[in-house]
């Protein structure tokens, strides 16, 4: 394992105007050798809907874990969009998801037109447990979309709901991924943890399954789901940065288990919601100290396979 010491552990350090930190970007890209980042894990939505999300954060809501959680990208549609062009993100994602019935269609709605007119997002449809999701997320899929968000924290829901279940059918059989958040962090939520969703796996093996944050903080549990599994994965969403590390932090123990599924974890940043430059999810990957080729796998080429970008 390569000597990453001289990576710093604040990001500040390295990362300061967002030129700057574009910079540090290209570096780190330089490094590798890699001709961008995929990331599968980053949010646009409908402004009204995002500003609720940076309300929620600012408040300390209790899904948060009671976390002091500074918006570090505020800015407008058009400029985030353009911060991780800059980057050389060369896809990326507009995570949404509903927190209760009737939302998601439209949302799906939203996502379709934001795809449209933003070729390099990757089009995004996501889906409740509700009378007519079969029929909306069949209607996501032959419309073209790539990836599915379901977030069971916020929506407050069994992910192996009976009404569910024919949804999560078309997207397996359709092969299209679905990003998940089904751990229990920030903070535990009735139906989060691996049991819910190792339910609806059993139902449904070959569901294109993306964990969001490793599953923090059962990052072992879920590993397990992706040994047993085959197209379980992982994204590395906050994980091993300095913030979540003092929340949740992952077990030196497992690192080997790590290494060893490294064309299974993908990019994810949770950009623009993080506490923190977009650069420092980049170095916490890199002073893993888990080499070269799982770096290049986890942060382009594992997500470029699977989207086919």
């Amino acid at each position: 394992m390569g000597d990453h010491s001289d990576v710093p552990a604040d990001p500040t350090g390295t990362a300061g105007p967002p030129r700057a930190e574009a910079d540090e970007v290209r570096r780190f890209r330089g490094r590798l050798g890699l001709p961008g980042l995929v990331d599968v894990h980053t949010h646009f939505m409908p402004e009204s809907v995002l500003r609720k999300v940076w309300g929620y954060f600012d408040a300390l809501g209790p899904l948060t874990g009671g976390l002091e959680w500074p918006i570090t990208y505020r800015q407008e549609e058009a400029e985030r969009a353009a911060i991780l062009r800059e980057f050389g993100v060369r896809a990326f994602t507009s995570m949404l998801y509903p927190h209760k019935p009737g939302m998601a269609r439209w949302l799906n709605g939203w996502a379709a037109d934001f795809a449209r007119r933003t070729p390099d997002c990757l089009h995004t449809a996501t889906l409740f447990p509700e009378p007519g999701v079969e029929a909306y997320v069949r209607e996501a899929v032959e419309a073209g979309a790539r990836v599915f968000k379901a977030h069971v924290q916020v929506g407050a829901y069994d992910p192996a709901d009976e009404l569910l279940d024919p949804a999560w059918g078309v997207l397996a059989e359709a092969g299209v991924p679905v990003v998940i958040h089904c751990g229990s962090g920030p903070a535990p939520g009735e139906h989060t943890g691996p049991g819910p969703i190792a339910r609806v796996l059993a139902r449904h093996p070959r569901l294109r399954l993306v964990v969001a944050h490793m599953g923090m903080p059962e990052y072992e549990e879920f590993l397990d789901l992706a040994e047993w599994y085959g197209e379980v994965r992982l994204d590395t969403t906050m994980a091993f940065t300095d913030f979540a590390e003092k929340l949740a932090p992952f077990p030196p123990g497992a690192l080997s288990r790590l290494a060893d599924a490294g064309d299974r974890i993908l990019l994810g940043s949770d950009f623009p919601n993080i506490p923190y430059p977009y650069v420092h999810q980049l170095h916490a990957l890199e002073r893993l100290g888990l080499g070269e080729d799982w770096l290049r796998a986890v942060c382009h080429d594992n997500a470029a396979e699977l989207f086919g970008v």
